[in-house]
């Protein structure tokens, strides 16, 4: 059996997609906060059982019997240690035999803020003694790519990168090399992956991208990192949140988002997406 949490978020339905092209529905559980919101995997044969990491409680009855749990990282910045503390604790008692996380791209030495709670949980998941993957995922393409109707509407994508370059891939490429580490054959066991796209690009190329498909005009324009969060703020973003995004611009002009590893690559077994099929992609929808 194996499991996945936030099995209804972005990652994880595409993740249940690519455990399905190999396993029968039996065989996977989806660990939802709300069951009625996974009706659609219930109604493909998914099990679908309640995981509320808030209420551990609901954790043991979710991974009874799981043999290899996939633990999505939360979404609530701030809890995630705790709530990831809950979910390492029931896979402990339920007797999981393996536990992929999904981490944050070199978060061991990684400058964005986002990385401290990867580590802490990274860090609890080696006391745990339970057998474990750590995957650390680069940033998603679609993080950049949902902003393109702002940069058409503008002339101008705005960030705090600098030059710095980012190796993004898509979800459907992390989703796949995590629907490959459950179902491989070998033990993969105590292994970190580094995950990144296979050609990384700045924020300028990013901008000419946008503008070679659409035939509009778009820049890249650098603010400070101050100036940034204040005109995501300005934009309607929540204070914190755009102290996230700004954070992890600045981390990119640093190298925070760059690899040449080609781990990813090698896990799904093909090139990862590239940036101009997820920039056509995007403007197809807009």
């Amino acid at each position: 059996m194996i499991a996945v949490t936030g099995a209804t978020g972005q990652l994880g339905q595409l993740v249940i997609d690519a455990l399905l092209k190999t396993l029968p529905a039996a065989e996977i559980a989806a660990a939802v906060r709300n069951p009625g919101k996974a009706q659609d995997l219930a109604a493909r044969g998914v099990l679908v059982r309640e995981a509320d990491y808030d209420r551990p409680e609901t954790l043991a009855h979710a991974f009874a019997g799981v043999d290899k749990l996939l633990l999505i990282s939360s979404s609530e910045i701030g809890k995630r240690v705790a709530q990831h503390q809950a979910a390492i604790e029931a896979a402990r008692h339920a007797g999981v035999k393996l536990l992929v996380y999904t981490s944050l791209l070199h978060a061991d030495r990684s400058p964005l803020a986002l990385a401290e709670e990867h580590r802490q949980t990274e860090t609890l998941i080696r006391a745990s003694g339970i057998p474990y993957v750590i995957l650390r995922n680069g940033w998603y393409t679609e993080n950049y790519t949902a902003s393109i109707p702002s940069a058409l509407a503008h002339g101008a994508h705005f960030g705090s990168a600098g030059e710095g370059r980012i190796a993004s891939a898509s979800r459907q490429d992390y989703a796949e090399a995590a629907a490959a580490v459950l179902t491989a054959s070998e033990d993969m066991s105590g292994r970190i992956f580094e995950l990144a796209g296979d050609e990384p690009y700045t924020l300028t190329q990013f901008a000419a991208e946008i503008a070679r498909r659409s035939g509009k005009p778009v820049v890249y324009q650098d603010l400070p990192e101050a100036d940034f969060k204040a005109a995501l703020v300005n934009a309607g973003l929540p204070e914190p949140f755009a102290g996230v995004l700004a954070d992890s611009d600045a981390g990119v002009a640093q190298g925070a988002l760059d690899d040449d590893g080609h781990a990813l690559r090698a896990l799904i077994g093909r090139p990862t997406t590239s940036l101009a099929t997820m920039v056509s992609k995007a403007l197809d929808s807009v």
